[in-house]
């Protein structure tokens, strides 16, 4: 608990502050410091002295041949306790584990000769000050008998527990007066009245409890559990871009980076921009902000704070790295315990992050069958990891989102509550007419560009053929490429331009164009680059005639005597691309360099 604690001066003794917790005849000497009621000086063997012991068994309430504790009146039949009578001092269960009576608690007294009277322990700074001035010792304290309505002062030895079933105490008996009989009616509605004020207290603590997530350890990077290795790449494995501390945002979401579509993350000791380099968010750590907040079916979830654009870092998935053996042992062990919610997600083939014991906030992030986030695999200085990006325009205050898929370990066949259109169901179960409404996605672009009049997406603008293509997302740009003619080996990852908007000599934005190419020269080299072609007077560049210029299209890195060369026979040479990790509608497949020079 991280309530402020009342710690005694003269032993470990230590309790919470308030009279629900203090031991009754502790001496306050601060509000943090106390003298706790063990140190009475009227004490025998190291306990209080003279205890009055009932006359009865606390088990069975019968009479007989009874064993008695030396501190408080308790007393039991050994055979009660499945025990033989023991030898020297015995202490009962309650005092052996330091038990105590405390204040605002209704206990039976015992006061001279008087018989066992139902009283409340009060706290000497609440009774009155003739009563506060009467003589005690460290131990003692005052209690309120009912019916007479009197003060004295006690000590634990002469006070026990007042149980719900006491309030039928005087039933059958004679001889009882009124006095008595009205005291057992007061600390009946007494007790009666503290335990609904205990029972408002602690249901408001346990509404509070589930305002705070379950506990976890926080950490900001991967921790590696048992075998399993972290990887560190030498300086000199670590890619090298080509951007320049002088290009605006270099390395960020808007640019060419290499790094970036690669998701690669750039080194600060190897990027030629330096400190500038926006390409490090892993290891910068840079989050925006966001917030825990409590889901109205799905438990805890996480919702940014600012408005987040599309394509931005949100946070890494963090947690303990374990093998594939160990995350077995971790769902066997959850499932045999009836542990429903699990963190882990898988890294690599043998490595997995288990956000459980520990992680960070994106631990909280709920799946949905229509996310606004995803998973993506970076490798940051030699090792793989796990980011989390957005997939479109995110205003604050909205709940994040991502596809578990299959890689969302121990779920099993557990109920969806994402409540998207599209949810099917279960979590790791593919959403319905998911490639349905990604098809028609796609051919609705086509047809919007189409409809525009602009050049046809089908070939390829450096090479003129078919196949599968990489889109230029710049407005009203509607060229497209081969990754081959990139020089590229998966789809470029974010906004992507063509090369047709950047300068083929220092890649600064171009201002003058090739009609029939992607080469393109900015004003600082576009001097005797290009020419006016003879058929339709369009600027065209020096790897083209302009007398006579291809009807298509020609490879800007092919010479004139290239395009002339015999084609060799088709089918040969011929490779397909795998689908790169970037974004699903951007595909390459590698075309036959027979076809290039072909054209």
């Amino acid at each position: 608990c991280v309530c402020r604690l009342m710690r005694c001066v003269r032993c470990p003794v230590a309790y919470h502050v308030g009279d629900g917790c203090v031991a009754a005849g502790s001496v306050i000497l601060t509000p943090h410091v106390i003298i706790c009621s063990s140190h009475s000086s009227t004490r025998r063997n190291g306990h209080l002295s003279s205890p009055v012991n009932v006359g009865w068994c606390f088990v069975c309430s019968r009479g007989g041949r009874l064993l008695c504790c030396e501190a408080c009146p308790a007393s039991f039949h050994p055979s009660c306790l499945s025990m033989e009578m023991p030898d020297g001092v015995w202490l009962c269960p309650d005092c052996r584990v330091g038990k105590k009576p405390h204040y605002k608690q209704i206990v039976w007294a015992k006061l001279g000769n008087y018989r066992w009277w139902p009283a409340e322990i009060c706290n000497p700074r609440l009774v009155p000050s003739n009563i506060q001035s009467l003589k005690h010792d460290i131990g003692d304290f005052p209690v309120f008998f009912f019916g007479s309505h009197d003060y004295y002062w006690v000590q634990q030895g002469r006070v026990f527990p007042y149980v719900e079933s006491d309030r039928n105490f005087a039933e059958g008996q004679v001889g009882i007066n009124k006095t008595f009989k009205k005291a057992l009616e007061e600390a009946a509605r007494r007790f009666q009245e503290l335990k609904a004020q205990r029972e408002t207290k602690e249901a408001l603590e346990q509404e509070r409890s589930t305002r705070r997530p379950p506990p976890y350890k926080l950490i900001k990077v991967n921790k590696p559990v048992g075998k399993v290795q972290v990887h560190v790449a030498d300086l000199s494995e670590i890619p090298r871009c080509i951007c320049r501390p002088t290009d605006e945002r270099p390395c960020g979401q808007d640019s060419q980076c290499l790094n970036r579509m690669l998701q690669y993350e750039c080194h600060p000791q190897v990027c030629p921009a330096g400190e500038h380099c926006h390409n490090q968010n892993f290891s910068r750590r840079c989050y925006p902000d966001t917030q825990i907040f409590k889901t109205p079916s799905r438990g805890w979830g996480l919702k940014a704070k600012q408005d987040l654009k599309k394509g931005v870092f949100v946070m890494e998935y963090v947690g303990e790295l374990i093998d594939s053996e160990e995350c077995r042992q971790r769902i066997s062990h959850a499932h045999k315990n009836n542990v429903t919610n699990f963190y882990m997600l898988t890294l690599t083939k043998d490595r997995v992050i288990d956000a459980g014991p520990k992680g960070n906030l994106s631990r909280f992030m709920n799946h949905s069958c229509d996310p606004n986030c995803e998973t993506q695999k970076w490798t940051v200085n030699g090792d793989i990891r796990i980011g989390l990006f957005t997939l479109c325009d995110i205003p604050a205050d909205t709940e994040l989102t991502f596809n578990y898929n299959l890689d969302c370990l121990g779920n099993g066949k557990t109920s969806c509550h994402c409540g998207a259109d599209n949810c099917s169901g279960f979590l790791g179960v593919r959403p319905k007419k998911e490639e349905k409404v990604k098809n028609s996605k796609l051919k609705a672009k086509k047809r919007r560009l189409r409809s525009e009049g602009k050049q046809t997406l089908e070939s390829c603008y450096s090479c003129g053929q078919d196949g599968e293509l990489v889109l230029c997302d710049r407005k009203d740009c509607p060229k497209a490429y081969h990754l081959l003619c990139l020089n590229l080996t998966k789809p470029p990852h974010g906004r992507w331009e063509c090369p047709w908007h950047q300068c083929s000599v220092c890649q600064c934005p171009a201002s003058s164009f090739c009609h029939f190419c992607p080469a393109s020269f900015c004003p600082e080299h576009e001097s005797g680059q290009l020419a006016l072609s003879a058929q339709d007077s369009q600027p065209c560049c020096t790897n083209h005639d302009p007398e006579r210029v291809p009807r298509l299209p020609g490879p800007a890195h092919l010479s004139q005597s290239a395009v002339k060369e015999e084609p060799s026979e088709p089918g040969e040479d011929e490779e397909e691309m795998d689908e790169g990790d970037g974004d699903g509608e951007r595909k390459g497949t590698r075309g036959k360099e027979e076809r290039v020079a072909e054209v």
